[in-house]
């Protein structure tokens, strides 16, 4: 071995645990965005909330975990990665019981949000311990690619395992189930996981932490109430109250010797490259798979079970990949594994075009694996590039920079390319003869296929009902177009990123492991 190269220590059994436990948190924390899916119809027979109450005991859990990421990223970097896990995973038990015995919409929706601000601790606080953990880069990579699967899984089990509590258990249940994981992350962490912090860190600014809070929450509400009712100017005001504030959070973090987000982070050019690379496949992928969600029951007449279990191989492969995606970036590197995941992506989004405008079922199937097989390495691969590239004591903040665009990535993704859906359907249902229906059914029916789909089972003669099949070609004309912009701006996304790569001098052997 040359003189002066220090060979990283590897990991001992030890970490490996520790690491199981983060997971098992994360896989609990992301299972909290959708384990209430199947628990609603029981909380509106219980607690008879009103409709907004509705919204906001779904939606709330989400817009917490949005805004408190940056804060909690930094408070760790500040007073203790360790020590802000743990007063997350304490304050997430405690949360959950209240949201469990809940006797009022209000209160639940208290509970909720105090459990989104507890979950915010989790995902930054994990992944920047697991740069702590393993110094190797090899197994760091390994280690990313399992802390990935946890979240991937949660999304996926969360209605599985609120189904199988809704079977034989109340719906309080489904929040009960998160207590005895955080005890034994409260039992284990302190021999499993090692304390960082930054000894340097000034106080935290609670006026930066407001500003924070201020951008990104209305941004995340106009962006997904856009996605959720169709393009509004309310919406927009929300978005333009959140970027002028951004705008003044920006200028503070310039003036502050001890930032709440160290702007500098952004000047490395692997770190902001990487971070656009994560936003932009998220965008795609959340955006691409509720199309395909909706095309499988909408356009194919699919049950929503049978739709869940032709969606089981392209799961699967998410799964495997999430697995295994560390294998790709030790062998190739980093850049390679972006730059080739990148297309990889375009050839399946490609796919689902030609798939989705033929209509056909395995197409789109097939195409949703392809997909599968590029993202995951992308976005693994850039998250350890954004933890990996940052300072060590501004891990938890990357973190949770990271964490925030892919929570940006993934709503702008469903309303804007939903957007853009809902506007080749309405060009091509335009010339429609719709003259039999009464104006609110051809309102419904000209909005979206979903009001088109319902209007026609609600119509007794379905030779009156002709304009269904304009209506499910013109969805998946959307789809297909939705799918091909994504096409183009992966394959320019590439090109780009291998050439910020290129030009910050950040290759392959510069960022390879060292064995």
């Amino acid at each position: 071995m040359a003189e002066g190269i220090v060979t990283p220590e590897r990991a001992t059994r030890r970490e490996w645990i520790g690491l199981c436990v983060l997971s098992i948190a994360c896989l609990i924390y992301s299972m909290d965005l959708s384990v209430l899916f199947l628990a609603m119809p029981a909380i509106v027979a219980d607690l008879d909330p009103s409709a907004a109450q509705l919204l906001w005991i779904n939606d709330i859990y989400g817009f917490m975990v949005a805004g408190f990421l940056v804060t909690m990223g930094t408070l760790g970097d500040r007073i203790g990665r360790r020590r802000v896990l743990l007063i997350g995973a304490f304050s997430f038990g405690v949360a959950s019981a209240f949201a469990a015995f809940s006797s009022t919409a209000g209160q639940l929706i208290v509970a909720r949000a105090l459990l989104g601000v507890a979950g915010a601790t989790i995902a930054p606080s994990t992944l920047s311990l697991i740069v702590n953990l393993f110094r190797d880069e090899a197994e760091r990579n390994r280690a990313i690619g399992i802390w990935g699967t946890a979240f991937a899984l949660g999304g996926l089990v969360g209605p599985l395992i609120g189904g199988v509590l809704l079977q034989y258990f109340e719906w309080g249940s489904v929040f009960l189930i998160n207590i005895p994981v955080m005890m034994v992350l409260l039992a284990v962490a302190p021999f499993l996981l090692p304390e960082y912090r930054n000894e340097e860190a000034g106080r935290l600014d609670l006026a930066s932490v407001a500003l924070s809070l201020a951008t990104v929450l209305p941004v995340i509400y106009g962006v997904k109430h856009m996605a959720a009712d169709g393009f509004q100017l309310s919406q927009l005001l929300y978005i333009a109250v959140g970027v002028m504030v951004g705008t003044a959070f920006v200028r503070r973090q310039k003036l502050l010797a001890d930032p709440l987000i160290d702007l500098a982070l952004f000047r490395i050019p692997a770190f902001t490259a990487s971070l656009m690379v994560n936003l932009a496949g998220v965008f795609f992928v959340f955006g691409v798979f509720l199309f395909q969600n909706l095309f499988l029951q909408l356009v194919l007449g699919l049950s929503p079970l049978e739709a869940a279990l032709w969606s089981i191989p392209s799961a699967f492969v998410f799964t495997v990949m999430s697995f295994q995606a560390y294998r790709f970036t030790n062998r190739f590197g980093p850049v390679r594994t972006v730059i080739s995941g990148l297309l990889v992506n375009a050839v399946g989004t490609a796919s689902m075009a030609m798939a989705a405008y033929a209509e056909n079922l395995l197409g789109i199937l097939g195409s949703s694996m392809i997909i599968g097989l590029g993202f995951v390495p992308v976005v693994l691969t850039t998250t350890g590039l954004i933890v990996g590239t940052a300072p060590p004591e501004r891990a938890g903040s990357a973190s949770a920079i990271s964490e925030t665009g892919a929570e940006f990535g993934g709503a702008l993704g469903i309303a804007l390319l939903g957007s853009l859906a809902t506007l080749v359907y309405r060009m091509t249902m335009k010339g429609e003869d719709l003259s039999g229906l009464t104006d609110a059914q051809a309102q419904a029916v000209s909005a979206t296929l979903a009001g088109a789909v319902e209007t026609a089972q609600a119509i007794t003669d379905p030779a009156a009902a002709a304009w269904l099949e304009t209506a499910k070609a013109g969805f998946s004309l959307g789809f297909a177009v939705c799918c091909m912009v994504a096409t183009v701006t992966l394959v320019l996304l590439a090109v780009i990123a291998a050439k910020v790569y290129a030009r910050a001098h950040i290759d392959d052997d510069a960022l390879a492991p060292q064995h």
